[in-house]
């Protein structure tokens, strides 16, 4: 018999061998009584400053004709494991998806479990060679709009985040990441709490799961942007390709991420798509030294070699001038460094990354603020392109205030709340580089008073936030789309049928575990239509 043991603490000096003892006492048996213990997740609970301690779930196995006495509100018997899904008829065409992020990726992956091939379009390169798209961008500045941080394969995630972690409970997340560990992420994603792969390994990954779905008969094609979508009698027909092909399908999944700016722009010009405009959020990052944030969540533990590099999480809701906005800490990025995020000349966004090691001396979140509809409205921007009117506009002031070739306006905390020009940023993790400026200068007055009372609030949650070694770069814009394709129940457009808009982009993921959990949701759509 199999159990599932959850709450089983070790404080960080105490051996991992304890773990099956404690286990035993809280079943009631004798260590000699358990055949096999295994971590199942591991979470680092810091809460008590000072006195951090690691809390397991593990899944024991009982020697033959042994039982447990008794089962604690926290122990259940183990899940069996998920049965194989069967196979459906593949259609005469082929289902067409657009864009190779997590959403597609994965939506390609579900329909070939059941028996489906597909065809893949991508706008940019393969995961390994647009690094170096990428490095040239952080280097001088130097952007290829069809190769960047945002477009290739493996979407935005792939090289400005690394994380695996979600704040979805669904039933898909263990699924997205056992295909990564297969795929040869790092083993530990499996058990961690909040798993982290790291920008440097993977893009590995994600070539290796692209190799197994070439091996299975779908076609990856790469630097092949999809301009317009084909439709016959208001029902999705194909694509039509930036160099003028068509290709014909009646299923095309659409996942282009949330920089796709043309095609939602198509679809709001030609109006058979039916698009909204969609809240999203934004603001700047904050950049701290490591050590920094280690001292204050893990006081006078900070040190100890068992803690990794101390994260984040910060959220408010805070009534400014009588409206209620929120103001959160987005992407925490523990030991990691500022990176550019543009897809357009002229226009300056930002993002963060962690490679695996998260060994890099500063520690970057985004500090955002939620935006709505009504406040796209305010600043003169209407219709189902509002946000992202909204979005390009502060995105164009943000890069007039850098000075251009990308270069981040950025100014101490403390000098932001003040509203003054004082002490220089100083030392940065971003390259090209900062401009020292006053970034007051940037979003509507009832956005920055927002920020700026969410700034105070969280230095008392963490006393050392406001500190003159903590910075804003601006600005962190692309939190999630600005759009929403919408969608019916059956996952299809509900202006187009055979049209599946999926992940981020469409307005329905943040991040690549939702986006990855939203491609195979169609997949299984599909799936069922197909059965």
């Amino acid at each position: 018999m199999a159990y599932r043991v959850n709450n089983i603490g070790l404080w960080l000096d105490e051996p991992e061998e304890l773990l099956g003892q404690r286990a035993a006492e809280k079943l009631g048996v004798t260590r000699s009584d358990l055949a096999s213990v295994r971590v199942v997740r591991s979470v680092l609970d810091a809460r008590k400053k000072g006195s951090p301690r690691y809390i397991y779930t593990l899944e024991v196995e009982l020697a033959p004709g042994r039982k447990a006495p008794r089962l604690p509100p926290d122990v259940s018997e183990a899940p069996p494991p998920p049965e194989a899904l069967p196979r459906v008829k593949e259609p005469e065409k082929l289902p067409l998806i657009i864009g190779t992020g997590p959403a597609g990726l994965f939506c390609a992956l579900g329909l070939l479990e059941r028996g489906v091939r597909s065809i893949l379009l991508e706008r940019g390169k393969e995961v390994v060679t647009r690094r170096k798209d990428v490095a040239k961008l952080m280097r001088d500045g130097s952007l290829d709009r069809e190769s960047n941080m945002n477009f290739g394969e493996g979407g935005a995630g792939a090289y400005t985040d690394g994380k695996l972690s979600t704040r979805i409970n669904h039933p898909m997340v263990r699924k997205v990441i056992e295909a990564f560990a297969k795929y040869g992420a790092p083993d530990h994603i499996l058990i961690e709490g909040k798993p982290h792969i790291g920008s440097d390994l993977l893009p590995g990954a994600v070539a290796k799961l692209r190799e197994e779905l070439i091996a299975g008969g779908c076609q990856v094609h790469f630097e092949q942007r999809v301009d317009d979508l084909l439709y016959r009698d208001g029902h999705i027909a194909g694509v039509k390709m930036a160099d003028g092909r068509t290709l014909e399908s009646d299923r095309v999944i659409l996942a282009p991420g949330n920089s796709a700016r043309e095609l939602y722009e198509r679809f709001a010009a030609d109006g058979r798509v039916s698009v909204e405009a969609k809240p999203f959020a934004l603001g700047f990052r904050a950049e701290h030294p490591q050590a920094l944030i280690n001292g204050i969540q893990y006081g006078a533990a900070a040190k100890h070699s068992k803690l990794p590099p101390a994260d984040y999480k910060l959220a408010e809701n805070l009534d400014v001038d009588g409206e209620v906005r929120g103001v959160y800490s987005f992407c925490m990025c523990p030991g990691g460094i500022v990176v550019p995020t543009p897809t357009e000349e002229g226009l300056q966004c930002t993002n963060g990354m962690s490679n695996s090691r998260r060994n890099a001396k500063f520690a970057n979140a985004g500090i955002v603020v939620s935006v709505s509809v009504a406040d796209f409205a305010r600043e003169g921007f209407h219709g189902p392109l509002a946000g992202l009117e909204f979005q390009r506009h502060w995105e164009g002031e943000a890069y007039k205030l850098g000075g251009g070739r990308f270069f981040a306006p950025a100014q101490t905390i403390p000098d932001y709340l003040a509203g003054r020009v004082k002490k220089d940023p100083g030392d940065t993790s971003y390259r090209p580089g900062l401009a020292h400026t006053d970034l007051n200068q940037l979003f509507p007055e009832r956005l920055t008073q927002s920020i700026k009372a969410a700034l105070r609030t969280f230095d008392r949650k963490m006393r050392g936030f406001i500190s003159e070694e903590g910075k804003l770069i601006g600005i962190e814009s692309r939190t999630s789309s600005p759009v929403r394709i919408t969608r019916g129940d059956d996952l299809q457009s509900v202006s187009m049928r055979g049209l599946y808009p999926v992940g981020e982009g469409c307005g329905y993921a943040g991040g690549i575990v939702s986006s990855a959990i939203d491609g195979l949701r169609a997949a299984e759509q599909i799936a069922t239509e197909l059965a």
